[in-house]
């Protein structure tokens, strides 16, 4: 996915996870960033958005920078930089969020969500040419020989990520509901 929007859909799942996990993080004691919710949150950045936005970034550089910079002239090392930080964002909004969800301020948490999800819409409707067009920089810069992104193998990888991260964020969402059950389970068990 453009890198970009990325950055803004990582803020937006971790507010989202942050206000799923409300009841969790409400009734634990300790620091919510060793609780379980926290480690359900780093595990779907590591083992589901971060390979989601390094694909793009690895196999269609030109259009996760949007055709803004030629990929070719990026160092790996600032690539690499930049999809360690979208998937950190995720933990790191949830850690932001978790105050609130904790304290039960739902609007907050709410305004953590829909921010970076509303600026992620009015950016992909900014530029929904560069995100529609498969093509390298030079291609797009020029507009010669370029494909529509749908029919192409970057349009089945566009289909295969949403799939991959919109399940991989509702097990999240399913993970983080079933903690306060688990919880509940284990105690009655020990009575």
């Amino acid at each position: 996915m453009p890198l970009p929007l990325a950055a803004l859909l990582a803020l937006s799942l971790g507010a989202l996870f942050a206000y799923v996990a409300r009841v969790a993080l409400s009734q634990s004691d300790g620091p919510f960033w060793s609780s379980r919710p926290t480690l359900v949150v780093v595990a779907f950045a590591a083992f589901v958005y971060l390979p989601a936005v390094a694909y793009f970034t690895a196999f269609h550089g030109d259009w996760s920078y949007m055709y803004f910079v030629p990929w070719r002239h990026v160092p790996s090392a600032i690539d690499l930089a930049v999809v360690v930080a979208c998937a950190a964002l995720v933990p790191g909004a949830f850690v932001a969020a978790a105050p609130f969800s904790r304290a039960q301020r739902g609007n907050v948490v709410l305004a953590m969500m829909a921010a970076p999800a509303v600026c992620a819409a009015v950016l992909a409707g900014l530029f929904e040419a560069r995100l529609t067009t498969n093509a390298t920089f030079v291609q797009f810069t020029y507009g010669v020989g370029t494909h529509p992104a749908a029919a192409s193998a970057l349009g089945r990888a566009i289909l295969v990520v949403i799939v991959v991260v919109a399940a991989g964020a509702l097990w999240c969402v399913r993970l983080l509901r079933g903690a306060v059950a688990t919880k509940k389970t284990r105690w009655k068990a020990l009575a």
